[in-house]
């Protein structure tokens, strides 16, 4: 009854998971929509007064915009992280290339067959 209960608890936290993540990522979409309709005003107020405050409050707000469609990407990456999903890169790490075999010839040909017998090579000079 434990792995049941594991299950289910395992789901509802999936579901959780989901659910936060939308409803954070609808937030930061209200949050970039409204402050991208903010920033075209104050670069009218800022147009018209030609003060350097009102520059200065521009600039904030651009970075806080900017700040705002980073942390989207951070909402996304928590996400794949929670999810468990695999990355493209897990799929390589059991991956091996160049190996190098420091050993003879016999070595070599003895761990690849799996025999105990070597097979031998004559150097009389023929192929």
């Amino acid at each position: 009854m434990k792995k049941d209960n594991d299950e289910m608890t395992e789901i509802v936290e999936k579901n959780d998971v989901t659910d936060d993540y939308n409803f954070a990522r609808d937030q930061y979409y209200e949050l970039a929509s409204k402050g991208s309709e903010a920033l075209d005003m104050m670069m009218e107020v800022a147009r018209e007064m030609e003060h350097p405050r009102a520059f200065e409050v521009l600039s904030t707000m651009l970075k806080n915009n900017a700040d705002i469609v980073d942390k989207m990407m951070d909402l996304q990456k928590k996400k794949v992280d929670l999810s468990g999903s695999p990355k493209k890169d897990d799929k390589s790490k059991g991956l091996t290339q160049n190996n190098v075999f420091v050993g003879s010839t016999a070595e070599l040909q003895k761990m690849l067959s799996g025999q105990s017998e070597v097979i031998e090579h004559d150097n009389d000079g023929t192929d």
